[in-house]
């Protein structure tokens, strides 16, 4: 059975997306702390997950402890933010994966967004509609915390959002550097997909987001 996170249900324009002090409606969501590593030895720094939503947005925060960020500041390519540090949301439309949408978010916030299918297809063409996706972020000194707004109307209109739940995925890629100066990733992700070798484009690496009190 999929692991399941509730989605608490807020008052249309209850929460200001780009206010900076909503920390007391963001008490309301629940809180998923539960990331493992499953490919590396190592403890992994402390995450923590919520997500919100009201008749206009799916609201999402993560907040990452980590006092020392890798960001590839090359350039601003998705080549460049796929070598950073970042979290990532994927949603699938059903469990055959075709096709399903993928979120990845580096603390600057830049986004890698992208359209995938079976076995690895992407399509890096492909970008979440303007005006549909929103997100804010901040670095600290001992974490860093990204936010976004989703708008219902395009989790509908891509397939995701049904009957009030999202087949979603919740990861996080961590550079760490090595000894010769590069740096490698380790892979987090909230469920385990039980593969030998880190994988989050697999059926196994997703639960479901239930919107509670859905359709209000």
């Amino acid at each position: 059975m999929s692991k399941v996170y509730c989605v608490e249900l807020l008052k249309k324009g209850q929460l200001n997306f780009k206010n900076k002090d909503n920390s007391k409606l963001w008490s309301k969501a629940n809180v998923l702390e539960e990331f493992v590593s499953p490919w590396d030895k190592h403890s992994i720094s402390k995450i923590v997950f919520r997500a919100l939503w009201d008749s206009k947005n799916l609201y999402f925060r993560f907040k990452v402890y980590d006092p020392d960020l890798y960001i590839d500041t090359t350039d601003n390519s998705k080549s460049s933010i796929n070598n950073s540090d970042r979290v990532e949301l994927f949603f699938r439309s059903d469990k055959n994966m075709n096709p399903y949408y993928c979120l990845e978010i580096d603390p600057t916030p830049r986004i890698m967004d992208f359209k995938a299918g079976p076995n690895k297809q992407f399509d890096f063409n492909f970008s979440w509609p303007l005006g549909d996706l929103e997100v804010l972020s901040s670095i600290e000194k001992t974490h860093f915390i990204v936010e976004g707004a989703i708008s219902i109307k395009s989790l509908v209109a891509f397939g995701l959002l049904k009957n009030g739940q999202i087949e979603a995925g919740i990861f996080r890629a961590k550079y760490n550097k090595r000894k010769d100066g590069n740096y490698e990733p380790t892979w987090v992700t909230w469920i385990n997909p039980m593969t030998e070798t880190p994988n989050f484009h697999i059926a196994s690496s997703f639960g479901i987001l239930k919107f509670e009190n859905y359709p209000y």
